[in-house]
């Protein structure tokens, strides 16, 4: 890639990928396209050809679980019987929800709308308890909103005013479809928008969800049922679990809840009923008719900048590959991963690790107590890498009846996912469980369980190649890894402990001197304009920090190699980050993502370091330049 039109020392990100920018096409059915995503594509062609051939018959796999997902593909694609049958097959649920008259049929009903994948006035779901990481709790926190985020809902926002005035058109014209008079489509639709407004006065912003340490709240549930009346919680416990109903609920967002009944009450019931019907419509939409399915994308193309929805192999492969996510990624990675690859990044993960450790050995703010605990967590992650050795029992249970449409089969199977999920409240945690699928190109920590996953289908160039030189290797995979590791040491993982369990276990000096870190981090992001936004350096501190560390942790490998290449090193740390989008999606991204924009990640974190100074000759006449007293290296 040429360095000729900006020079390395003024902008890493546009030297290294602006030849590449200037020709990058963003395919319609995407919001953008890079690194990240250009991966994601190629993963995508293959094994929609491979599902192609599996439903033409030409292709087998001896995955027994792979037939089910053969099966729903094949329902996606009957688009005959879809048309035909258009509506039809989403009303009965639809007449259920007219048929709740009072708040009693509600709670009576209230189970069985849950397994069916109706919003009740609160979401529930079944995690792992942050105070005891080997047990589950059963979570509550408030409904979902129609906007991306609750500033949307500010008067001086007009995105919001634009994007609900999209959503009410597409929700008017698919409302045109249901057995409703045009006065009860009127109605439905007024409500539906007053009750999401209700709701988004008392739920969490996406800066507050961003601090996911503080959703640990314990709560008797008969608090909780005095704060959620007239819906009755504790009867839907006991209709969910009989006498093992739980007595303690971890409440994830104690606002919506305590303050429940200013968007649910007798008097707001019939919003609440005509909100739930227009939303249940709308996510059916995806399982209907073509033309309905489109109709229903609507809103989602506006919001991200999609011209135009995907072809029909593809919604199949990508509606298959969620449904039976477990199956299709340990397919993906038997088939098209290599046992050497992953040898060779489970080696490297390992040097990373014991590499984070001699720095908490130099780690100059931390006492000797603090940095024995973080060795101690360091020295328990658990590494998973590329797909899991087999494919849990819920896979197997993922049936459905061969004349069932394509919404009933979806219907059944997404309950009898949430009836597993909920079952799981009865048993012990899973730690074996694998929270990304082999064919997603993407990686993650998981705090609870104090695990770093990396799926096969990121272990590919620019991330990763065993042609790559080993330098480039680290720029790519290698900081990614370094940057996952990090979250058990960022504003949030920093929390947990070596279990996974909510403690502290820093001394709180150290603790102090952290949060005075993070506060430099938080204002070396905080501000810069960015497509006439401003990024919000408290929204995205955790991945900041993650990204820092990553780089940290991998330059200090470098300078044990025999002949590091810092310059490809850098080089391709800009080039996994190299992100074409469409503008309404980085708008998007601005407001409501914990990362930064792909520019700033390429550009930010190597100014923080010598090693960039030295391998560019950077000097304080060049952009890339800040000065020794503002540079941050936590970890």
């Amino acid at each position: 890639m040429s360095e000729t039109t900006v020079r390395i020392q003024d902008d890493l990100y546009e030297a290294v990928n602006g030849e590449w920018l200037k020709t990058a096409v963003i395919p319609d059915d995407r919001p953008m396209t890079g690194g990240f995503s250009d991966l994601d594509q190629d993963v995508e062609k293959i094994m929609m050809a491979d599902f192609k051939a599996f439903a033409e018959g030409t292709k087998t796999t001896d995955i027994p679980e792979m037939k089910y997902a053969i099966g729903l593909y094949k329902k996606v694609m009957d688009t005959e019987r879809r048309n035909r049958e258009g509506i039809a097959p989403v009303l009965p649920l639809l007449e259920k929800i007219r048929g709740i008259k009072t708040v009693e049929d509600l709670n009576r009903e209230a189970s069985d709308l849950l397994l069916e994948g109706v919003e009740l006035p609160v979401q529930t779901e079944v995690e792992a308890d942050m105070q005891d990481a080997s047990v589950h709790s059963f979570i509550v926190y408030g409904p979902k909103i129609i906007l991306p985020d609750t500033t949307y809902y500010d008067e001086s926002n007009p995105a919001g005013k634009q994007l609900l005035a999209v959503w009410a058109d597409m929700a008017a014209k698919v409302l045109t479809y249901a057995p409703l008079t045009e006065e009860e489509r009127k109605q439905y639709l007024e409500d539906a928008l007053a009750y999401d407004a209700l709701v988004s006065k008392k739920v969490k912003s996406q800066l507050e969800w961003s601090e996911y340490y503080k959703c640990h709240n314990p709560m008797p549930a008969d608090e909780v049922a005095s704060y959620t009346s007239p819906f009755d919680i504790k009867k839907l416990l006991t209709d969910l679990y009989g006498e093992k109903a739980p007595e303690i609920l971890v409440v994830y967002d104690p606002k919506a809840v305590k303050e429940m009944n200013g968007y649910f009450s007798e008097e707001t019931f019939e919003k609440y009923v005509h909100w739930a019907y227009v939303r249940t419509l709308l996510r059916a939409t995806a399982y209907l008719s073509e033309e309905l399915a489109t109709l229903g994308k609507t809103y989602t193309r506006v919001l991200t900048g999609v011209a135009a929805d995907p072809v029909l192999e593809k919604q199949a492969y990508r509606t298959v590959s969620g449904m039976y996510s477990e199956p299709v990624g340990v397919y993906y990675g038997r088939t098209y991963f290599g046992e050497e690859a992953k040898k060779d990044i489970v080696d490297l993960v390992k040097k990373i690790i014991e590499t984070y450790k001699l720095r908490m050995d130099k780690n100059g703010f931390l006492a000797e107590s603090t940095k024995e605990q973080a060795k101690l967590k360091l020295s328990t992650i658990v590494i998973k890498m590329g797909y899991p050795d087999e494919i849990k029992e819920i896979w197997s249970k993922l049936v459905f009846d061969e004349e069932d449409s394509f919404f009933t089969a979806v219907k059944k199977l997404s309950g009898i996912r949430a009836k597993d999920m909920l079952d799981e409240l009865l048993k012990p945690v899973d730690r074996t469980k694998w929270v990304m699928p082999g064919h997603m190109v993407n990686a993650c920590y998981n705090p609870s369980s104090n695990d770093i996953t990396f799926p096969a289908a990121i272990l590919q160039k620019p991330f990763y190649s065993l042609k790559q030189s080993v330098s480039e290797n680290l720029g790519g995979i290698g900081a990614v890894i370094g940057h996952e590791i990090s979250h058990a040491f960022d504003n949030n993982g920093a929390n947990f402990d070596e279990k996974g369990n909510l403690r502290k276990w820093w001394t709180e000096e150290d603790f102090k001197a952290f949060k005075d870190l993070t506060k430099d981090m938080i204002e070396q992001f905080d501000g810069i304009e960015f497509h006439g936004g401003k990024v919000n350096g408290e929204l995205t501190v955790s991945e900041n920090i993650a990204d820092n560390g990553g780089m940290g942790v991998t330059l200090e490998i470098m300078h044990t190699l025999p002949d590091p290449d810092f310059r490809a090193y850098f080089m391709n740390w800009a080039r996994v980050w190299c992100m074409k989008a469409k503008e309404e999606f980085i708008q998007l991204l601005l407001a409501n993502d914990v990362h930064s924009p792909a520019v700033l990640r390429a550009n930010m974190s190597p100014r923080n370091f010598s090693e960039w100074y030295e391998a560019f000759g950077v000097t304080e006449k060049d952009g890339m330049y800040i000065a020794p007293d503002k540079r941050i290296s936590i970890w």
